[in-house]
């Protein structure tokens, strides 16, 4: 048996056509388009292709971008004040600080000072607070872009048993929360776990957002397990070059899973989509 594709990539080109469509219609209602503010700090190159992704998804679709790059030495206080402009600059809907920042910033505090109806990221207190509470709100882009994959090709989800490998406020904790919203039984596994993987193994949906390359093996996955693969890690190739791979031993496990996320093209594009949505979702709101 090879798994199936789970194609993140044409999902979010799906989704983004219908947010271009959308944004095109409401703007001789709203008259002005959505817009989404990124703040970027340092000359980070990941960093900067995500930027760079962002925005040119955003001329797609008729957003408004309003990028603005600091230098790798600049204040918490010059951010701060950043962000109290945009919050109060009606033309932006959403406003998203790209990380990882340098380490002199604190970037809880900047995510506090975030607007929580702004928060296009989905990671403040007040919209992770209605995750928890099962409400409406804006939420975490990497795990909602997560359950829009399984939606998207029907994977039931109630009564199953799932596995979230990590545990970080960005992807495990929110993911875990989704599921368990959907009636899945949800496992946390972490670097703390004991024999990890007989507790990977029993799931009928695993979740790898560890940041660790290839870490999980065909020996962690259950025979017609969904795997999913968060993880997004560059490793040198043997031509010497950079190559991407995800926390999953892609070519191992995809002879076992009956679905699998590549990497590449899986979840990472969907996270883009989802903040999208959420600057969409801000927008109609106000």
């Amino acid at each position: 048996m090879v798994a199936k594709i789970l194609d993140g990539k044409s999902l979010a080109q799906k989704i983004q056509l219908e947010l271009q469509s959308q944004i095109h219609q409401q703007i001789p209602q709203k008259k002005r388009p959505p817009g989404l503010a990124v703040l970027m700090v340092g000359d980070n190159p990941a960093s900067a292709v995500y930027v760079r992704n962002k925005e040119k998804s955003c001329q797609k679709i008729g957003m408004v971008s309003f990028s603005r790059h600091f230098p790798a030495n600049a204040t918490q206080e010059e951010l701060e004040n950043a962000i109290n402009e945009l919050n109060n600059d009606d033309r932006v809907d959403g406003i998203l600080v790209q990380l990882p920042l340098p380490p002199h910033l604190d970037s809880v505090g900047l995510l506090l000072k975030i607007l929580p109806e702004k928060d296009a990221d989905g990671l403040h207190p007040y919209n992770l607070g209605k995750l928890v509470r099962g409400e409406m709100g804006l939420r975490s882009c990497t795990p909602a872009g997560v359950m829009e994959i399984l939606k998207e090709y029907n994977i039931d989800i109630a009564g199953k048993k799932a596995v979230v490998v990590g545990r970080s406020i960005l992807v495990g904790k929110p993911i875990a929360l989704m599921l368990l919203e959907k009636n899945a039984t949800v496992t946390i596994a972490h670097s703390r776990t004991k024999d990890l993987a007989q507790i990977t193994r029993q799931a009928d949906i695993l979740i790898a957002a560890v940041g660790k390359p290839e870490m999980i093996s065909a020996e962690m996955v259950k025979p017609s397990a969904v795997v999913i693969d968060v993880g997004i890690n560059r490793i040198e190739a043997e031509n010497g070059k950079g190559k991407l791979v995800g926390d999953v031993a892609y070519e191992e496990v995809q002879d076992i899973a009956s679905y699998i996320t590549p990497v590449p093209g899986g979840v990472g594009p969907m996270t883009v989509a989802m903040l999208l949505q959420n600057t969409y979702l801000s927008y109609l709101s106000c």
